[in-house]
């Protein structure tokens, strides 16, 4: 299922005009070009350039960052192959075989060791254009220029006069040619790549026919799935295989490598490309979000808008887009507040105010590297409206009511998935491998979230973290608390409000209220103090409150009598501090009355009712009240 929608997909952007994904045609492959090698008529070099572009990135905080890129472009010819073998490709390679050039590394006998290999690539790459001009004869000067190139004007030792170029910008990728007056690169001109075409049809391959796994029809079977997929997370940087039969135990029938499973060469061809192209090709953008450790890609059967919105969604940056006087930004902006607006209105709005067919389908593949092998984490296929309702009820979960002042990124409405893993751990190294894949899963088939992702978020807020400077953090943040209600929702059935509801009565949630109202009793009597009751028992307090909370009650009635003349008097005046310490007093004997005792533990479903009922009972007490609140003389 998955070899035939990438197959499928391939066919789809190969026929969009102008190429926009860079998908090469049966012989052709697309790599990062860095530099152009620019030859006179005669073979002679003129120089080299730079062929990097620049790539203008704005960051969250909003600073502007440029960086050097490599060019993708469409080349003659497979991916270079790894390993120790002298293969020279045909109209553009790497350095050491264009120029007999390898940049010096710092243990001079694995210098001394790449230089000679960089003369026999040289060699082999000299000899490789004499046999290519001799097959061609004299129908292209392109190919007698570079052959003059290597015969009459170049030896390894010149490149040391060209070596700051090389070490810049052309160690990181590979380089063409171009011969003047021509304005196009050599493997570019429609002599060279009419040439080109007749070498392919004299290669096609008439042994080990067979009927492809993928479309069904009796072709050519390929040995090894080639090109090789870049851009997974945890993936070897030159490709990994996500089908490979590399060892005699996987011998089926005394069939070797992928005769195994049969795919034609014509669909390998296809699906590699397209998972390139999806990967890291120059649409990726907009297919492509890491999660955790998995490669998310995405696309739908026909070109739409949602698919072009997703990656803005799933990365977290879809409430950054600003409005834009440039059309084009104005139209996606545009097309995103449609998008929200369909997330939120639920079965009022459909994807025809995109113009997108509801049930157009939607695929979504989840990768994780093994080195040489690709790990498939989730695969899921559904029509773009169940997967907007999927989404929807997602977020709905999560939503809590946020400050109107807060910044988008601290109280996102839509947080990516990305966003909501990093809850769970102080490090991005120490998240759980396997959550983001169970996450996504979770959020696409509506099935409950995975019980780590609770635990995660529950065990971080029992840490107490510190800024740079020292100050204590907020532990039960907005997030963390909106993946509580999310997971209280879906896994436990529970209805849990956006904001403070007094009208609950589960101790969990009342206990969670009263700790958070003996914390700010405390720090309107003394200020900021270097330990405070959070840091000191909300970890005990949310899991065992019997042993804690008979200790806290006795500090209240101490912090209690403080109010009238503490810290929250000198900020506001004793009047208004002694009606706030009357307001506060009947607040915590309304919260503890329904109370029966204190539970001697809290079951992992009870810590997060506990912590939402903080959060809760916090937010509240930053929330404006009006005038006859008995929490009305008690400011921020």
């Amino acid at each position: 299922m998955i070899l035939q929608k990438l197959n499928q997909f391939y066919e789809r952007i190969q026929g969009e005009d102008g190429n926009p994904y860079g998908v090469p045609t049966p012989g052709y492959s697309v790599q990062n070009i860095t530099f152009r090698i620019v030859l006179n008529p005669d073979g002679s070099l003129v120089e080299i350039q730079d062929t990097r572009k620049t790539l203008t990135q704005t960051t969250k905080t909003g600073k502007i960052k440029t960086k050097q890129v490599p060019r993708q472009t469409l080349v003659p010819g497979d991916s270079k192959p790894p390993g120790q073998g002298i293969n020279p490709c045909t109209f553009w390679d790497n350095t050491a075989y264009l120029l007999g050039y390898k940049k010096p590394d710092k243990n001079s006998a694995k210098a001394e060791k790449e230089a000679a290999r960089a003369l026999e690539t040289l060699a082999a790459t000299k000899e490789h254009y004499i046999a290519l001009s001799d097959a061609a004869g004299s129908d292209q000067p392109a190919l007698a220029a570079i052959r003059s190139f290597y015969e009459n004007h170049w030896n390894a030792e010149m490149a040391v006069d060209h070596a700051e170029k090389l070490d810049d910008f052309a160690a990181t990728g590979f380089g063409v040619f171009r011969v003047l007056p021509s304005q196009k690169d050599v493997h570019e001109q429609d002599a060279i790549k009419a040439w080109w075409a007749t070498r392919q049809h004299g290669n096609t391959p008439t042994d080990d026919l067979g009927f492809c796994l993928v479309t069904g029809q009796e072709l050519p079977i390929a040995r090894i799935h080639e090109p090789a997929i870049k851009g997974v997370n945890g993936a070897a940087p030159g490709g990994a295989k996500l089908a490979s039969f590399e060892k005699h135990s996987f011998r089926s029938y005394a069939k070797d490598q992928s005769f195994n499973s049969p795919v034609s060469e014509q669909a390998v061809f296809a699906y590699c490309n397209a998972l390139n192209a999806l990967l890291s090709g120059p649409q990726s953008h907009r297919h492509l979000v890491t999660i955790g450790d998995v490669t998310t890609i995405f696309w739908t059967e026909k070109k739409s808008t949602t698919e072009s919105l997703f990656a803005h969604l799933l990365g977290g940056n879809i409430e950054a887009e600003p409005a834009s006087t440039n059309t084009e930004d104005q139209i996606r902006h545009n097309q995103l507040q449609v998008f929200l607006d369909i997330l939120r209105k639920g079965g009022g709005a459909s994807v025809t105010d995109l113009d997108d067919k509801p049930d157009t389908k939607f695929y979504i593949l989840g990768l994780s590297g093994n080195v040489t092998r690709l790990v498939v984490r989730f695969w899921h296929v559904n029509t773009i409206d169940d997967m907007i309702d999927r989404l929807r009820d997602h977020y709905q979960n999560l939503a809590l009511t946020r400050k109107k002042d807060s910044h988008p990124y601290r109280e996102p409405e839509f947080p990516s998935a990305q966003r909501l893993l990093e809850q769970t751990a102080r490090d991005r190294k120490a998240i759980s491998p396997l959550l983001g894949g169970q996450l996504m899963q979770a959020i696409l088939n509506g099935s409950p979230y995975p019980m780590t992702l609770l635990q995660g978020v529950l065990n971080r807020l029992k840490i107490v973290e510190k800024d740079p400077q020292g100050k204590t953090l907020e532990n039960v943040t907005y997030l963390k608390a909106a993946i509580l209600k999310a997971v209280l929702i879906r896994n436990f059935n529970q209805t849990i409000d956006m904001s403070l509801n007094t009208e609950r009565t589960e101790p969990a949630y009342l206990l969670g209220r009263l700790f958070a109202a003996l914390e700010k009793t405390q720090q309107d009597a003394l200020g900021q103090v270097n330990a405070g009751i959070r840091e000191r028992f909300y970890s005990s307090a949310s899991a065992t409150p019997g042993s804690v909370f008979p200790r806290i009650m006795r500090t209240y009635t101490h912090h209690l009598a403080k109010m009238g003349s503490g810290a929250l008097a000198e900020r506001i005046g004793s009047e208004k501090a002694t009606k706030a310490k009357i307001g506060r007093e009947i607040l915590i004997q309304e919260i503890h009355t329904p109370l029966e005792g204190y539970p001697t533990h809290l079951n992992l479903e009870e810590q997060g009712l506990f912590a939402i009922g903080y959060y809760h009972q916090r937010q509240d007490f930053f929330t404006k009240k009006t005038s006859d609140s008995p929490e009305s003389q008690n400011p921020q």
